[in-house]
């Protein structure tokens, strides 16, 4: 069983420092479950992921990541609504991958038949995900190898990379455990889904509303 570690001793508040009485309100790193990270990431309004008693507060999206995804999320609604396929939503919104792992997906699918069995508080996987690549290398590795990873594990169908660096938009699909590159989609092509058949969408306006 693991020890928690012990408080550090403080005296009188210091200008500068942390509010420590405030922040030994939470567990340390490596020592939070996964209802005290659901507290914490359903009563705030931070990105805020978890995995293995650790907790991770993510960046701040930029007015072109944004953008990005109002775009992606009017084009997955504009298809999916109509037919009443299922619900389309974005974070923050936790998603559980796997036991004491929860994950934060810049848009989510999940089918009629999924999200009626959700506890309408957070989604236990998903049938669709998608990541916008913020511009620093830690996103990017998280985007392209951890949560390519996680995804898999969570047996998450479909899972979209939309990379404004690259300019390209990655659709990846599951393949028993595993993902296959469905197609790598430049300026000039449509990024389209196996899952949600007949939905395309441009390349280049998917990029060109990050620019607005």
């Amino acid at each position: 069983m693991a020890t928690v570690p012990p408080s550090p001793q403080f005296s009188a508040p210091v200008l500068g420092e942390p509010a420590w009485s405030i922040a030994l309100l939470y567990p340390g790193q490596g020592y939070w479950d996964e209802q005290e990270y659901l507290d914490l990431a359903l009563s705030s309004n931070q990105l805020i992921e978890y995995s293995d008693g650790f907790v991770e507060v993510l960046p701040m999206p930029t007015i072109e990541h944004q953008l990005i995804v109002r775009f992606l999320l009017d084009v997955f609604r504009l298809f999916v609504e109509p037919k009443d396929l299922g619900v389309v939503l974005f974070a923050p919104l936790p998603v559980w991958t796997r036991d004491r792992q929860y994950r934060e997906p810049d848009l989510i699918y999940q089918s009629a038949e999924n999200h009626a069995k959700s506890n309408r508080k957070y989604y236990k996987g998903a049938d669709l995900v998608v990541e916008v690549v913020s511009d620093d290398a830690q996103s990017h590795a998280r985007d392209y190898e951890q949560k390519l990873a996680d995804y898999a594990r969570a047996g998450i169908p479909e899972y979209w990379i939309v990379d404004p660096q690259a300019g390209t938009i990655s659709v990846m699909t599951l393949a028993a455990d595993k993902y296959e590159t469905h197609g790598v989609f430049k300026a000039s092509d449509e990024a389209s889904s196996r899952l949600l058949d007949g939905l395309r969408v441009n390349v280049s306006d998917v990029f060109a509303a990050g620019k607005r």
